[in-house]
């Protein structure tokens, strides 16, 4: 069975993270699974790389751009592959363009446009570990491209189901989908399950957890995907299609600081919209509505003032 486990910067960060990661995958690997792993760059490579550059020039070739970013997650996948070995156990790197991921030519933000997985297939015939760049794909006319932000997750799901895996598991350095940003509101919930339309909500309202186009291409490929921690054991979260009695009642509430906006998501939101809106205002945050949907309300605060709104909600309704 295939699985794809995909590691952020955070977990690539420093040898001890990386040992960490490689153990997560000889796990699967000895317990006869056929794991591939995507990674992302290390810790703040790809900040330190833009900064660089920024000391050169502040109007970089978008083409040259993506050449240099591409080498960040390529640096991961090699320094993984040769743990891996190191450990006992067959690897083999691959950068996006070898796993055979074609995008459209829009540099910075490229689109997959589709997987040509030979190669991985044949590793994974083989018995090797793939260890995918994540990221980065090249164009038909052979052009490096990146996926913008997010881009290692939208790799791992794309992987995921082109090869059928059974499942996409995601590490990053939170124990999965909460019901704010624990680190803004410590008491926080997390989430068992959350239904992939409602995650999607919260990407675009705000949250960093999923990027929003890689919980998209999820629900496009109908891709089951399971959050967890990198830095310890913990069930995680399973972000799937759910049928409608499975959603949860209420799946979080997400800020946007750039937009000034609070997001609520869950079933039965727009029967809340003037129930919240008094809510705020008693709290001295008057808010306008920017959006509702079928489950989730947005509103437009004050700025400077989207931290106190989403603690607010949280704490009246979780």
């Amino acid at each position: 069975m295939c699985i794809v486990q995909k590691f952020g910067g955070s977990s690539l960060d420093g040898w001890e993270c990386l040992r960490r990661s490689a153990e997560l995958i000889l796990e699967a690997w000895r317990r006869g699974l056929r794991p591939l792993a995507v990674v992302s760059a290390a810790g703040d490579a790809t900040d330190d790389m833009i900064q660089e550059v920024q000391s050169i020039t502040p109007r970089p070739s978008p083409r040259e751009m993506d050449a240099l970013l591409a080498t960040g997650e390529q640096r991961s996948a090699a320094l993984m592959a040769i743990a891996l070995e190191n450990f006992g156990a067959p690897a083999r790197s691959f950068s996006g363009w070898q796993a055979g991921l074609i995008t459209e030519g829009k540099h910075g933000e490229a689109r997959i446009v589709r997987f040509e997985p030979a190669r991985l297939l044949k590793a994974l015939d083989a018995g090797e570990i793939p260890v995918v760049a994540g990221f980065q794909g090249v164009t038909d006319a052979g052009e490096i491209t990146t996926l913008g932000r997010g881009g290692s997750d939208t790799t791992a799901v794309a992987l995921a189901a082109a090869l059928d895996a059974e499942l996409c598991e995601i590490f990053t350095d939170v124990d999965g989908v909460f019901t704010a940003d624990p680190r803004l509101v410590p008491e926080a919930k997390r989430l068992d399950v959350i239904d992939l339309r409602d995650m999607l909500t919260l990407a675009e309202g705000g949250s960093q957890v999923l990027h929003a186009e890689c919980v998209r291409m999820a629900l496009r490929c109908g891709q089951r995907i399971r959050l967890l921690s990198s830095l310890h054991a913990a069930p995680g979260t399973r972000v799937e299609p759910l049928a409608a009695e499975r959603r949860p009642a209420l799946a979080g509430v997400t800020r946007d600081a750039l937009r000034h906006t609070v997001t609520l998501v869950g079933v039965g939101a727009p029967e809340r919209v003037e129930a919240l809106r008094e809510l705020l205002a008693e709290a001295g945050l008057p808010a306008e509505l920017a959006a509702v949907t079928d489950n989730s309300v947005r509103f437009h605060v004050a700025p400077g003032r989207e931290l106190e709104a989403l603690r607010t909600l949280h704490k009246a309704l979780f």
